[in-house]
């Protein structure tokens, strides 16, 4: 089973590769107070399709690089663009 998980896009300035921040909230096992985390994702874009603000879903695979172990599944919703 490969972890599936729904992020945004924050960057896409490198060739076919995007960083993705996933917002998890838990609350605190003690105090209950509610807790904001995120985790940055370097994922692998081959179509070079989502662009910064993008919400999109990303899927675990083997190691591509260094940094990048996540694929792009689809954009799940595009980012508004005000021009």
């Amino acid at each position: 089973m490969r972890k599936k998980l729904i992020g945004v896009v924050t960057s896409n300035k490198m060739d076919k590769s995007l960083r993705v921040e996933v917002e998890k909230n838990y609350q605190h096992p003690r105090y209950g107070k509610i807790i904001r985390s995120r985790t940055v994702c370097h994922v692998h874009d081959e179509k070079n399709e989502a662009n910064e603000g993008d919400s999109v879903e990303i899927i675990e695979c083997r190691p591509l690089s260094k940094t990048k172990c996540w694929n792009l599944v689809r954009v799940v919703r595009a980012a508004v663009v005000v021009e």
